[in-house]
């Protein structure tokens, strides 16, 4: 397990560490936000502790970066202060514990690894093969014979034990077992393992524990002979895995649950009479914010409580309130009856309760295929009970709901893979248009696909605009349906990871296909090397896999081509060839390759290798490419990536738009508001701008209070013409101060085209600083082209 401790009193962080590291926890210290903030992106953690009170960047503000940028790290918050009002804005901020100073050591631990296994799900007890590791007590027994470790040998074994199925490479180690201070080399790692095995052996052993992979790492070696699996296959628990002494470990997990659990019991039930208050305040219509407020937040410490002690269903439901609440929705009669049905349901489940559920011991398996889950929202029910039925020999899940108020009510139990959304409804005067916005906007987006009789191209227009992904009019078949679910569905599931493949056997081309779409990858697949240049930059691919012996251009030849251009340098490169004479791998490696695999290709060697690439290009990528309040690109990366697109326009001859957008008096807001509330009101505008424009459109901060974008594709008017639109909804944004004030923002906005303002860069930008200039001097809140 491995902690960041980020505490700048320096005497109380070297005895924090050294009791974690007794507890053969590793550590990491820092002694000052920022550089604590540098270490969680750079590294991942089981779990971060933070003092409040930080030099370069408090803790308040560590946290809500965290969050805003998609980590779900648990972060322990421990500090001298005793103001609840302190302790609220840590938990509102995203921490998930909080801790006064002075505090009991034993305390401190118990918390951490309450924590870590509520975030992790790990289990107490590993059993594999003889070797029984007890993470409660720090023990390692083999066939119940101790065996005793050092604080390296104790983390290779527990980190092998959890990954059964994974090969683990020298930088892997590294980053999951050590200090970045520390840094261990390829030797001394090889050394603990050595050390392990021998001490194994000593007990009787037959076969080394860890064994390496040429090339790769390490990954675990079972003494049992079983084939080795080329895709993800589920592993269903057995019960008889369980030793009897594993039983018992669990029986005295379960009582002490137990005992905590009637302990606090009387509290979670005042927890749930608060979200009581909220719904009655709510089917009165007298929420207050500061009533909200407590409910959110009693409904998030209901959520991971609960789950905690086996509550999973009540955990669930009190996450999807929680939800809800902070959406500030407005709520109608049937979904506030929904609420209060399940409190009540909540106030049964917890007071009649007189022994915990029972929790099954988490299992760590590789994902398996899901089976999606598809909402049809349509007053036509033959049509709907034909595709319910047509689902399910497509091997989906589907459900039917007849009025949008219904739909309301099943997607907040339970988020669909995709919506089938009809937009009329005469029985009930309602518009599906009037749902698709929240479908659109919600986080992340569910794909709509629209089916009506309407087909005008004023009402497709609509669809589009919405956030529509597909829009089919009826009549239409059912089969036809399915088919556009199906192939929205692929779309939606594509991982952001894009793999550029080059290789002159078809065959070969086919075999990766297949071997690589199942775990998710974006493929292009490249036949004709002629065309390589012209689909690597339409592609900007994250990893690209090259044929050493091709026609016209070898493998060599492509890959000094891509390493001459300076944009290119980062990109991973992966060589295959049936060559293995020593001279050309050399070359390979002297050209600017990364890795060399060899044919035959076999499918666990290939994933490892792209996956080990992969992971280490994202990690420096995190913190040199992106601007860490908004999550957006940052400056340098934003030009880069411009850069690129003006060359694609330049060559496919497509017009291509720059836009500068500026907030309005945004000086004001930081002087009357503070800082917080500007950071808050930026962060706002980015995620207006990733919801409204295409993936393919780039969006970055260019500084300060100034946005820019880049939209290929689409010429001047039609640019106006989407930026007028997002000032418009931009215009409707609140800001909240207090609960009788509020303000917004608006922006304005300069339009540059190539090729009409500017054929480089450096004009373009010219171009759209003056009309900027120009919209802020005829009185701001406007677009100028």
């Amino acid at each position: 397990m491995k902690i960041l401790l980020i505490e700048d009193d320096q005497a109380l962080a070297d005895a924090m560490q050294q009791a974690l590291n007794n507890q053969k926890y590793l550590v990491d210290v820092a002694i000052d936000g920022q550089t604590g903030l540098c270490l969680a992106q750079l590294f991942d953690y089981h779990l971060i502790l933070l003092d409040l009170m930080l030099p370069d960047l408090d803790g308040l503000e560590f946290c809500a970066q965290r969050r805003q940028g998609g980590d779900h790290t648990p972060i322990l918050v421990v500090t001298a202060s005793y103001d609840s009002r302190q302790k609220i804005k840590a938990l509102d901020a995203g921490a998930d514990d909080y801790l006064v100073k002075p505090f009991d050591l034993q305390e401190l631990l118990a918390r951490i690894r309450a924590l870590i296994r509520r975030g992790k799900s790990l289990e107490p007890v590993i059993e594999w093969e003889g070797i029984r590791l007890d993470r409660q007590n720090n023990e390692v027994n083999y066939n119940n014979k101790p065996l005793f470790l050092d604080r390296n040998e104790y983390a290779i074994l527990e980190l092998f034990l959890h990954n059964q199925d994974r090969i683990f490479s020298h930088g892997n180690l590294i980053e999951y077992l050590w200090s970045y201070d520390e840094m261990p080399s390829e030797y001394q790692i090889k050394g603990y393992i050595e050390s392990l095995q021998t001490k194994l052996t000593e007990l009787g052993r037959e076969k080394p524990i860890i064994e390496p992979v040429y090339g790769l790492g390490y990954r675990l070696k079972s003494l049992k002979k079983t084939p080795s699996r080329l895709f993800p296959t589920r592993q269903m628990p057995s019960s008889d895995n369980k030793s009897e002494q594993a039983l018992e470990s669990q029986k005295r997990q379960d009582t002490k649950l137990a005992a905590i659990f009637q302990h606090y019991r009387s509290q979670y039930l005042l927890k749930i009479q608060v979200l009581a208050q909220a719904v009655k305040a709510l089917e009165q219509n007298t929420l207050s914010e500061e009533l909200r407020s407590q409910a959110i937040q009693e409904a998030h410490t209901l959520s991971g409580s609960l789950g905690l002690f086996g509550f999973k269903i009540a955990s669930e439901k009190c996450r999807q309130l929680e939800q809800l609440l902070k959406s500030h929705q407005s709520f109608d009669a049937l979904l506030i009856g929904y609420f209060a049905k399940l409190i009540s349901w909540l106030e049964q489940e917890i007071s009649q309760q007189n022994s915990l559920p029972i929790v099954q011991s988490p299992s760590y398996l590789i994902p398996s295929s899901h089976t999606p889950y598809v909402l049809i929202i349509d007053d036509d029910e033959p049509l709907t009970k034909v595709l319910v039925s047509e689902a399910r020999s497509w091997g989906m899940e589907a459900k039917a709901v007849h009025s949008l108020s219904e739909a309301r009510v099943t997607i907040a139990s339970g988020r669909p893979d995709l919506v089938i959304l009809d937009l009329c409804f005469p029985q009930t005067d309602e518009n599906g248009l009037d749902l698709l916005p929240e479908l659109s906007n919600a986080e992340p987006p569910i794909p709509v696909l629209v089916s009506t009789i309407e087909e005008s191209l004023d009402d497709r227009l609509k669809v589009a605009k919405l956030g529509g992904q597909a829009f089919l009019h009826k009549p239409i078949s059912a089969e036809q349906i399915m088919e556009a679910i199906a192939q929205l569905l692929r779309q939606s599931n594509l991982s952001l990871t894009k793999l550029m493949i080059v290789d002159d056997e078809p065959q070969i081309l086919e075999f990766l296909h297949h071997l690589l779409e199942p775990w998710g990858f974006s493929l292009t697949l490249v036949h004709n090397c002629l065309q390589f240049w012209d689909i690597l930059e339409q592609t900007n691919p994250d990893l690209l896999i090259l044929d050493l012996e091709m026609p016209n251009f070898s493998g060599i030849d492509l890959c000094q081509i891509v390493r001459n251009d300076p944009k290119w340098l980062e990109l991973p490169i992966l060589m295959l060839s049936e060559n293995t004479n020593a001279d050309i791998i050399a070359q390979v490696f002297a050209v600017g390759a990364d890795d060399y695999v060899d044919k035959p290709i076999i499918g666990p060697e290939l994933i490892a290798r792209i996956h080990n690439r992969l992971e280490r290009t994202q990690m420096r990528r995190r913190l040199a490419e992106v601007d860490s309040l908004t999550g957006l690109s940052n400056r340098r990366k934003f030009v880069e990536d411009l850069t690129r697109l003006l060359k694609l326009a330049q060559r496919q001859k497509q017009p291509l738009c720059y836009v500068l957008i500026d907030l309005d008096h945004f000086k004001q807001v930081n002087d009357k508001y503070g800082h917080d509330m500007g950071d808050r009101v930026l962060r706002q505008l980015g995620k207006l701008l990733k919801r409204q424009f295409r993936c393919e459109d780039l969006i970055g901060r260019w500084g300060g209070e100034e946005f820019a974008l880049g939209l290929y594709g689409m010429n001047k008017s039609q640019a106006i013409s989407r930026l007028k639109d997002i000032l418009e909804q931009w215009r409707q944004e609140e800001f909240r101060v207090t609960d009788n004030h509020c303000f917004c923002v608006t922006f304005s906005a300069g339009i540059a085209m190539y090729p009409t303002d500017g054929a480089e860069l450096q004009n373009l930008y010219r171009f759209a600083d003056v009309a900027l200039y120009r919209a802020k001097k005829q009185g701001r809140n406007q677009v100028i082209g």
